[in-house]
């Protein structure tokens, strides 16, 4: 009997180390091809960052305050120091969030990483890197709109 219970912690264990280590890319665009090639950017680092894994899914994520002109944008990459880059397309617009008021002109976007991923990188010792505002950018495409206005 006891034997039996080694095993399964053994197997239990072995599950929780490989789904916390394991990476996950379900981007929706190639943001390493976004990021080479030689288009015009626009890049803001996080006005806030939020780190607790220990509270569950949703407690690791940057906000962002992004011109209003932006909201156009196809896609966005995250990127975050240490955690890599993430492709997505954009949705939900807020004018505030954790007592964070976008200014005039802007928009906030909350912006995820995964637990998983956030408590991989505090068992490496990276808690200090994630949880610095200017680790995190948010990277959207330059649009033909703004270049024109200048």
């Amino acid at each position: 009997m006891r034997r039996r219970l080694y095993y399964i912690l053994i197997l239990l264990f072995s599950v929780i180390i490989t789904t916390v280590w394991w990476p996950v890319n379900d981007s929706d665009c190639n943001s390493e091809a976004f990021l080479a090639s030689k288009t015009t950017k626009f890049q803001v680092h996080a006005t806030k960052v939020m780190i607790q894994p220990w509270r569950g899914r949703h407690h690791v994520y940057g906000i962002f305050m992004i011109p209003d002109e932006y909201k156009q944008a196809e896609f966005f990459v995250l990127t975050v120091q240490g955690a890599g880059s993430y492709c997505s397309k954009q949705f939900g617009y807020q004018k505030n969030f954790n007592d964070i008021f976008a200014e005039p002109g802007t928009y906030l976007l909350r912006k995820f990483i995964r637990t998983r991923t956030a408590l991989r990188l505090i068992f490496q010792g990276l808690y200090f890197e994630i949880n610095d505002n200017n680790n995190w950018t948010l990277t959207l495409p330059e649009l033909k709109t703004s270049q024109n206005k200048g």
